[in-house]
């Protein structure tokens, strides 16, 4: 999680409307393409709803030319199959600065229990928050991904059995 956009090199912490909270998301071109990404992405939020603020805005951030011309025209294209305005807008991404170290993996560190499991597996605050494992944690824990994703790759999350058993039935 971190902060995309402003005018800024880095947000003004002060005022909340220089700055829109965003998740950077890294990824291999030869296993997702960008195009899939997006439709994900579509159909993660209700592109039609108005952003009530530039802190929440419904944003795609585009790197490049590329990147720009797909996300116009997944827009389009959503636009033309419901018949709506679509408000998510695509906009060119001027700087991406990580939250708070309190803001990553919030909904983990709720889970002292997990939370300690994972840290002995990855003890440095950077190596928690970089952690592929622990973001899986992270977003289970939120209710994301079903119980047979869960069942797929829970031996390669690094947990005890008493870690597991407490994940699989959070993840019910």
């Amino acid at each position: 999680m971190g902060y995309a956009g402003g005018q800024k090199e880095k947000p003004d912490y002060n005022n909340l409307g220089d700055h829109t909270e965003a998740v950077q998301v890294d990824y291999d071109p030869q296993r997702i393409s960008y195009e899939h990404l997006l439709e994900i992405f579509w159909n993660s939020h209700t592109p039609t709803s108005r952003s009530w603020s530039t802190q929440y805005k419904n944003a795609i951030f585009y790197h490049d030319e590329t990147q720009r011309r797909a996300g116009e025209d997944t827009r389009a294209a959503l636009a033309q199959k419901t018949g709506r305005t679509i408000h998510t807008g695509v906009v060119p991404l001027r700087s991406f600065n990580l939250a708070e170290n309190y803001h990553q993996k919030y909904l983990l560190k709720q889970r002292s229990d997990l939370t300690a499991e994972m840290s002995r597996v990855y003890p440095l605050n950077q190596d928690f928050i970089d952690s592929t494992a622990v973001a899986r944690l992270n977003g289970y824990i939120g209710g994301n991904g079903s119980t047979a994703q869960l069942a797929r790759e829970i031996d390669s999350l690094g947990l005890s059995d008493s870690g597991r058993r407490v994940l699989e039935s959070l993840a019910r």
